[in-house]
């Protein structure tokens, strides 16, 4: 999907305190989505205990691992020509490994190892925790593998590194894997099927960051609405659980009803959301409680429902207004961010026009725009042709992204002479003299520092904006 307003990391090189008795140094890089980077700070965890501590130099390295995407051809261009870094600098540290995690780890293990030879050590989602075995064959002088997937959630017993923190916010996965079989996509055959964490231990990872200091956390996983917690196991067998394991289980609206209330004072916010998944009663636990932040990410993907079908997106875009109008109607103020896909096989104009008119019903906040890619192995793969020319896919993005912009300036036109509540997170990337942070809504908010410090929740009067930013001054604290 190619990038425009885009929130999703780059390459980031992850950092973790040192251990002074650890003799070894981890370069770990992450590319893709958030549930990448939360697994890195799994993996740093694991390791830190093995010895490892990370370093920024590449070129000081014992074991790099670069955590990898496989959602588009793009990311997987990127990744390789990291490798080829990675590789040209390990001709000059012959003791230097180098490993791929991840969902290219999945998909491409024969290719890494025994084609290309390319890498070390290959690693999918689910096994992490077998890495000291898989480094331990690799000092022995052999290549390691494994990347068999799970049917239990895998690492809830890991309490994550935060790594590169800002000491403010932070992920918690609460899912892995994905059933809905989209056909564009590669998730449910690199993370396998879906299955959920304990309650009981993402209330205490998140009590946890409170006591740290955290003032918001973000629940994921593929699909969050499709939590379920009925004791353990995939969410395709509930149906076989016990009357006890079925009356006791926790969906994910009392999921969040239970982290709202564990920590009342933390901001709580989930990604991502499925239309077909996503159910009132979570839109009304988001409404109960002020510290659920007013925003909900719901890919729609396109706006035609010729395409949805073909695309197997079990909703229409009737019953995507319908979820709309209903999310406005309980929560008047949230906001609606999009996933959009361009270019897909067989798409009209009058199909791409679809597209257009729903996002002038919606006129979504922000949104993360694509072409179409072909992924080997998915459904659209085997059974569409890839029949948009390229010229055709990027003018279509284009106009995408044309009306998205409009949209964006709109919503954040809507807040000017608002006062709105933000939490610092960091130094505004254009200006030392100015702090920036986030409202509830996820919309970015920049404003002179004044007395205020990183994690604070200040009320700030905005006075203009851009189609991205608001621009404002702080009147004084939060008292949520």
């Amino acid at each position: 999907m190619e990038k425009t307003i885009d929130e999703s990391k780059q390459g980031n090189n992850l950092v973790l305190e040192h251990k002074e008795e650890n003799s070894k140094k981890l370069f770990i890089e992450s590319y893709g989505c958030s549930m990448n980077f939360s697994d890195s700070e799994i993996v740093a965890s694991i390791l830190s205990e093995q010895g490892f501590n990370t370093t920024t130099q590449l070129e000081d390295a014992d074991l790099v691992l670069v955590n990898t995407c496989s959602i588009r051809d793009k990311a997987e261009q990127t990744v390789r020509k990291r490798l080829e870094k990675y590789n040209a600098v390990k001709r000059t540290n012959p003791k230097m490994k180098v490993g791929v995690l991840g969902c290219m780890a999945e998909r491409l293990k024969s290719k890494f190892l025994e084609e290309e030879k390319i890498v070390d050590l290959v690693v999918g989602p689910d096994a992490y925790k077998d890495l000291p075995n898989l480094i331990a064959e690799v000092e022995d002088g052999r290549n390691a593998v494994n990347v068999i997937l799970s049917k239990d959630e895998t690492y809830g017993d890991i309490s994550p590194v935060r790594l590169n923190s800002n000491g403010v916010t932070a992920f918690v996965s609460i899912t892995r894997g994905c059933d809905n079989m989209c056909t564009f996509c590669v998730v449910p055959f690199t993370r396998g099927r879906e299955r959920s964490r304990d309650p009981q231990s993402i209330l205490e990872e998140i009590n946890d960051l409170w006591a740290k200091g955290f003032k918001e956390i973000t629940l994921l996983g593929q699909n969050v609405d499709s939590y379920l917690w009925y004791g353990g196991g995939l969410k395709k067998n509930f149906e076989k659980a016990s009357e006890l394991q079925k009356a006791t289980a926790v969906n994910f609206a009392q999921l969040l009803d239970l982290c709202a209330i564990a920590q009342p004072k933390m901001r709580i916010r989930f990604s991502t959301s499925n239309p077909q998944d996503l159910t009132l009663d979570v839109v009304e636990s988001m409404a109960k409680h002020h510290n659920i932040c007013n925003h909900i990410h719901l890919p729609v993907q396109s706006g035609s429902n010729r395409i949805l079908k073909a695309m197997n997106r079990l909703h229409t875009r009737e019953e995507y207004f319908e979820l709309i109008d209903n999310i406005k109607r309980i929560i008047p103020d949230c906001a609606i961010s999009q996933d959009m896909i361009a270019g897909f096989p067989t798409e009209t104009e009058e199909d791409h026009q679809d597209t257009i008119s729903l996002m002038h019903y919606v006129k979504y906040n922000f949104g993360y725009m694509f072409t179409y890619s072909e992924r080997p192995g998915t459904m659209a793969e085997r059974k569409l042709d890839d029949d948009i020319p390229e010229a055709t896919k990027k003018r279509r993005l284009a106009e995408i992204i044309e009306v998205q912009q409009e949209h964006s300036h709109l919503r954040t036109r809507e807040r000017l002479g608002q006062t709105v509540e933000i939490l610092i997170e960091r130094e505004s990337k254009k200006s030392k003299d100015q702090w920036s942070g986030r409202t509830p809504q996820n919309l970015v908010a920049v404003f002179p520092k004044e007395n205020y410090k990183v994690g604070d929740l200040v009320n700030v009067k905005i006075s203009d904006c851009t189609k991205a930013t608001l621009i404002g001054t702080a009147v004084g604290y939060s008292q949520n």
